[in-house]
Order: C-alpha cells, then structure tokens, then sequence
C-alpha cells in the first residue's frame, strides 16, 4: 500500500474516532475491499466472507476509540476479520465433511488487486490456504512479517515457514507457465 494511501486510511480513522459518518463510511470503502479478499483466503467461500467481515467492521468500529496508533489499524483489522473468520470455521467444522460430499465446491470470482497479473492470482489461489493468505499480505498487501504474524494471530516464524514454502511454489508454477 503506498504511503499516501495509508495517511489517508490513519486520517479517516482519525475522523471516524472523532463521529464523522462520512469518514466511516470512505474507511470502509478504502479497506472494506482488502478485508473481504483476506476473508474469502481464510474462508475459500465468497458468502461466508461477506459474513464474517460484516461482524468484523461491527467490531472494529465498537473497539475503534481503544486503538491507539491509527497505523495500526490495518494490522489490527485485518486480526478482527481472521479471527470473525476462525469462529466461522470452529462453528462449521462438523458440519464440513458432510458439506463437501453434498455440495461441489465451485471458486469464487474475485478480481486480483491492481499490479497483480491474473497468472499470478491464480498461481496464489492453488497454494494452500495459509500460504496463500501470507503471501498476499506480505506481497500483495505490503505488509511486514511481524504484521502478517499478528494479523493471522500465529508466531512469526510460522510467518516466515509459510512464505518460504509459497515462494517455492509459486516460482514452480510460475515458470511452469512459461515453459508451455
């Protein structure tokens, strides 16, 4: 994310901590987009994403006056919607089985963030889920390893392992694509 993106982002959380509606309301439009990719990676399911983010910006906006840098309110929304995200998954969990033998699972269109090609977008989508979530909010999202480690709420080296393994895979199948 560029600099000038996240001084907006801190601004807007500053003037939504001050009451401003409308201030809330371009905050969600500035971040809402990132919030929902990084739930359909954790969920792999387009309407539970939806879902889990709703409850997330509920949270965030109640919990929103206790944040107390305005630059970390990626990291730490970001923390909100996966943990809305691992509630949803904890609550299906027995049903899921069942689930996957009625229902084929069909992948959700998302288009991939500006500057990422869509071999690349799908090269991350094939990658197993933790994977791909790291990378995307290291790479995609530029965020630090330290960051992405209390977003996902796992340890930093669990962070380093899964972008180690994802940058492997995704150099194979990236230059896989170009040997066809």
């Amino acid at each position: 994310m560029s600099d000038t993106r996240r001084a907006y982002e801190e601004y807007l959380v500053a003037q939504v901590r001050m009451g401003r509606e409308e201030a809330a309301i371009a905050l969600v439009e500035l971040r809402g987009p990132r919030l929902m990719l990084h739930a359909t990676r954790l969920l792999g399911n387009h309407e539970e994403a939806q879902d889990a983010v709703q409850d997330a910006w509920i949270e965030v906006f109640k919990g929103l006056k206790g944040l107390r840098n305005d630059a970390a309110f990626p990291v730490w929304a970001l923390r909100i919607v996966t943990r809305k995200c691992a509630q949803l998954i904890k609550g299906k969990q027995r049903d899921r089985s069942l689930a996957r033998a009625l229902a084929p699972v069909l992948p959700q269109v998302i288009e991939p963030p500006p500057g990422v090609s869509r071999d690349l977008a799908r090269a991350i989508a094939d990658l197993p889920a933790g994977q791909a979530t790291a990378v995307a909010l290291f790479y995609i999202e530029g965020l630090s390893v330290i960051e992405v480690s209390i977003a996902l709420d796992i340890p930093v080296g669990t962070v380093k392992s899964r972008l180690s393994l994802a940058r492997q895979s995704l150099k194979s199948a990236l230059q896989g694509d170009h040997d066809a």
